[in-house]
């Protein structure tokens, strides 16, 4: 699957330092190593709706994280997802009476659109679900015939055959590395049933192990989708599967960082995690990042109450990307935060003064605002440290006597666009 296109990033002088960063399943701030090559995979879209702005914050904030590997002389192995094969697009597909595989195909593209125009990074392998399902058959194979997997019987209308993942038997809390249910989320037993149910599960379906075993295999039911499952028999692979088998094609094992928002913390990522263990005897990832979450003027955003905010619809309005991406900024990644008028008036203004200043930028004022921005984001991608030390830059240059330097201004603009991913 094709990815996106994203400008060149600049070169910077000097070599900056690699962040520190708040690590979900080490429960602390954690140095990133310094390696050869990173690797970070980033969990996409399930592609059945236009790209919202809780999307945009977290693309966006693993773009910075890329950008830090770079300036810090670190080439980045980056993987990314489209779940193009999963119920809400399925749903989303018979109630528009679209093909899903149009609909699919549409989203996925328009997604694209938007991350080039917000100016991320493109990664270096963009894999559907669907491309891999030849990995996943006998990965699901392997696992039932090790005993870290199982057939569930058909009852209450259900047809024989699907496959659950045996969370007991595949965990391992007596390896040091190893995996056990709870080892990335550290939740509660109650509140993991809460959150399996609330995101796909089935705690309830019966003749399964343990009511936390996710699905890796759903074996084939009128009107959906199919592929060819060998021992498996037709059907299509579970959520968590696909992404661990596709990180597990692209990256070494462990990868360097497994980020995405923080409603994948469970059952997703604890899950995924879990899944490559049971086939690798290796941890998945180094290191668990996760974004917060998005909301509208105080309230949570999602599709059911009509308030999602679509980077497509602020561009089609007029919106600069720059605009849009600098509001994103503001915000530490790992927080929650709401969209508000007032939070897109402030990044308008914001860049505003910023291009402004350019014109106006003292001599010698460009290396300190390279220093204070590079330890702004190596303290957890501390974005909005790093665009105050550009509004002080912006207001020093605007109301100082200095005379403009062309060479400070090309290297300020150069700065914000390789670091902060913000075309000026």
């Amino acid at each position: 699957m094709k990815a996106w296109s994203a400008r060149p990033v600049p070169d910077l002088p000097g070599e900056a330092p690699l962040p520190a960063v708040q690590d979900t399943r080490l429960r602390r701030r954690a140095e990133l190593p310094r390696q050869e090559r990173a690797s970070l995979y980033v969990c996409g879209i399930t592609p059945y709706d236009a790209t919202h702005m809780g999307h945009a914050a977290t693309y966006v904030a693993f773009d910075v994280l890329h950008r830090a590997w770079l300036d810090a002389g670190t080439p980045v192995d980056y993987v990314q997802n489209v779940t193009d094969v999963d119920d809400p697009l399925l749903e989303r597909a018979e109630a528009t009476g679209v093909d899903w595989r149009e609909l699919a195909a549409e989203q996925t593209e328009l997604f694209r659109t938007d991350m080039s125009a917000l100016n991320v990074l493109p990664p270096q392998h963009y894999v559907g679900a669907t491309e891999v399902v030849d990995r996943i058959v006998p990965a699901v194979e392997d696992l039932i015939a090790r005993g870290l997997a199982y057939r569930v019987p058909g009852t209450g209308g259900e047809p024989d055959g699907d496959v659950y993942f045996d969370v007991e038997a595949a965990g391992a809390p007596a390896a040091e590395d190893g995996w056990a249910l709870g080892d990335v989320s550290h939740l509660a037993p109650e509140r993991m049933l809460a959150l399996f149910a609330e995101r796909g599960g089935d705690p309830d379906r019966p003749g399964k192990r343990h009511r936390l075993d996710p699905m890796l295999w759903r074996v084939h039911r009128p009107g959906e989708p199919a592929w060819d499952g060998a021992s498996l028999g037709a059907g299509r692979p579970g959520w968590h599967i696909e992404c661990s088998l596709i990180a597990l094609q692209h990256l070494p094992a462990p990868f360097t960082v497994q980020g995405g928002g923080s409603d994948l913390v469970f059952p997703h990522h604890e899950m995924g995690a879990g899944h490559s263990w049971a086939l690798t005897g290796r941890p998945m990832a180094e290191h668990f990042l996760h974004t917060g979450m998005v909301g509208l003027d105080g309230e949570k955003m999602s599709k059911s109450r009509g308030n999602l905010v679509l980077v497509s619809r602020l561009r089609a309005q007029g919106v600069d990307p720059a605009v849009i991406r600098t509001a994103i900024l503001a915000h530490r990644y790992s927080e929650d935060w709401f969209w508000t008028d007032l939070v897109l008036a402030g990044a308008v203004a914001r860049v505003d003064t910023w291009r402004r200043a350019l014109g106006a930028a003292p001599e010698g004022s460009a290396a300190p605002l390279l220093e204070a921005v590079r330890t702004a984001l190596a303290d957890d991608l501390d974005t909005p440290a790093a665009l105050a030390a550009l509004d002080d830059w912006a207001a020093r240059a605007l109301t100082g006597p200095a005379q403009p330097s062309a060479a400070d201004a090309g290297l300020v603009r150069d700065l914000v666009e390789a670091r902060l991913g913000v075309v000026l």
